[in-house]
């Protein structure tokens, strides 16, 4: 990657490297020729980024590997992460149109959120994408600056340039008497009361402690690629699903997206009694508790085949009340909300010819599944539509505001005798108010004269008191999100506490030469070279150590 440069100690060095990687003497002109303390970032090693003339993939990798681009990347996720924030995401909905629902509740403003698609911004190509980019960014940010470290104190020599030890930030020169290497090995037993390992060299000495709190930025950069892995792994079908299910009292849904299946046996509430409220909500109707009696089954045969009816097997029962959902295999089932008004679930029509009188049926009609075709005598309804709360938007087509059957209509193609061929279209609204309202003898016009379908009594119409509302969770990435954060810790941990500390001494004819240097807290890094140097006989103070300015 980088022309070799050759030091006087004979180590080979990158071209872009500042320091000798063995020695550490300046290599580059303005650093040789300076009395100025040393850049020690990464010990003066060259970095991949710093490569001169570089090609079409250095030039993405110095993109990705730059600080300022990793913020930039930053500050526009939180900016799209706090767009989303704005107005409700749309994956907190139930049985509301989003497409009808932000115009009519915020107005244009609603309108343009959801025509840009923040509606569903942390599931957006963009919002994702961001995430790609700033876990890219650290993952190339941590390799262009970890391996030249991890070089740096592979290679660390014993016996340092003397131009590498005075230029240190913490520095000290002196003359001693007596056996040089005798002096070395005494100082380096008082560091190693301080936890320091010490290496010698004849009269020359390292002495290091905490090389580990080096990397702890990067340790903190793996645990949050983890955690980003673990966000985006959300999108992986099945690992993630927050959504919700409406299930009438004694009715089975499908949760959608699943082969599982729930059933609302019994709901049941409770409410305060007067004398249990304060004095202002008394009057009022105060849930004390609600409580869903709820079977989980799986669908083992007929599985999403429309023709078929599912053979489901049951997995579990629970009493699902608040805080205490149904679980099973990372799926889970919390008690939401309920409604207590009557909903209609059936009904059981018949289909009457208005001239010959005959009456053919009844027939079973769920609000929820019914059937695709049901043979009356000579005559066929086929299904064509069904509106679950029907109403006619704004270009008069019909649509339905929700998936609960506020105001149920079905279209019915009706053949048979007297009819076309292709038969004739019939809507059909079970509730009497919905006939009227919506006008049901006007739209189907001569087929109003003709036929008419209709329920004959109460009797061939149920209702259910209570609908359930259920929270439907899966997140499989959880346990992931909670790894890479603990690993972060670690990280931030390891290099918030801890300092790493060099000190670097030499003696030659009597002169004793030492640097020390530290990532962190220089204070202390000085006060841990006094009180070896005092040990010694050599008082001196902390302050007097500092050697570039560098104040603690």
């Amino acid at each position: 990657m980088f022309q070799n440069t050759k030091c006087e100690c004979g180590h080979q060095n990158p071209a872009a490297t500042v320091l000798c990687e063995s020695c550490g003497k300046p290599l580059a002109e303005e650093a040789a020729g300076s009395d100025a303390p040393l850049e020690m970032r990464y010990d003066g090693m060259a970095r991949r980024s710093q490569k001169a003339n570089p090609n079409f993939i250095d030039r993405i990798w110095n993109f990705f590997s730059s600080v300022k681009v990793a913020v930039w990347m930053i500050v526009l996720t939180l900016v799209g992460a706090m767009l989303g924030t704005i107005y409700p995401q749309e994956n907190s909905f139930i049985n509301i149109d989003p497409s009808v629902y932000y115009e009519q509740t915020y107005g244009l403003p609603g309108k343009i959120y959801y025509m840009l698609g923040l509606s569903r911004t942390y599931e957006s190509w963009w919002f994702i994408g961001l995430l790609v980019a700033i876990g890219t960014s650290l993952v190339i940010c941590s390799l262009d600056r970890v391996l030249p470290l991890y070089r740096a104190l592979s290679k660390q020599q014993v016996r340092k340039h003397l131009q590498f030890i005075r230029r240190q930030k913490t520095a000290f020169d002196t003359t001693i008497d007596g056996d040089p290497e005798k002096w070395v090995a005494d100082f380096g037993a008082h560091l190693k009361r301080k936890r320091y390992r010490v290496v010698t060299d004849g009269t020359a000495l390292l002495a290091e402690k905490n090389r580990f709190s080096r990397w702890g930025p990067y340790v903190n950069h793996i645990g949050l690629i983890v955690f980003l892995l673990a966000v985006l792994a959300r999108s992986i079908p099945g690992w993630q699903m927050d959504t919700y299910v409406t299930i009438p009292e004694g009715q089975t849904v499908q949760i959608e997206g699943t082969n599982y299946y729930v059933k609302n046996e019994k709901f049941t509430v409770e409410y305060y009694r007067d004398e249990e409220l304060p004095e202002k909500l008394k009057g009022s109707l105060r849930a004390k508790l609600y409580e869903t009696k709820a079977v989980l089954y799986v669908c083992t045969e007929g599985c999403g085949d429309p023709t078929r009816e599912p053979v489901l097997k049951e997995v579990k029962r629970h009493d699902i009340i608040v805080n205490d959902p149904l679980e099973y295999e990372g799926l889970k089932l919390y008690q939401f909300n309920y409604d207590d008004r009557p909903r209609l679930q059936a009904v059981r029509p018949v289909l009457v010819d208005k001239r010959s009188g005959e009456t053919y049926g009844p027939f079973d009609l769920p609000m929820t599944d019914p059937e695709l075709k049901y043979e009356l005598g000579p005559y066929t309804l086929e299904l064509k539509a069904k509106y679950m709360e029907f109403a006619l938007d704004k270009n008069g087509e019909p649509t339905t505001l929700s998936r609960e059957p506020n105001a149920p209509a079905f279209i019915f193609m009706i053949k048979g005798p007297g009819l076309p061929e292709g038969g004739e279209p019939y809507m059909y609204f079970p509730l009497q108010k919905d006939k009227v309202a919506f006008g049901q003898d006007k739209i189907n016009r001569e087929m109003a004269e003709r036929f008419e379908i209709k329920v004959r009594s109460m009797e061939d119409v149920t209702f259910s008191q209570y609908t359930t509302q259920l929270n439907v969770r899966v997140d499989k990435a959880m346990p992931y999100v909670w790894v890479g954060a603990a690993i972060s810790m670690i990280g931030l941990l390891m290099g918030s506490y801890w300092h790493h500390r060099r000190i670097w001494l030499r003696i030659d004819d009597g002169r004793l030469s030492l640097g020390a240097h530290t990532n962190k807290n220089w204070y202390g890094m000085r006060a841990d070279v006094a009180w070896a140097l005092g040990k010694m006989g050599i008082q001196v103070e902390p302050k007097s150590l500092d050697n570039g300015g560098n104040k603690a």
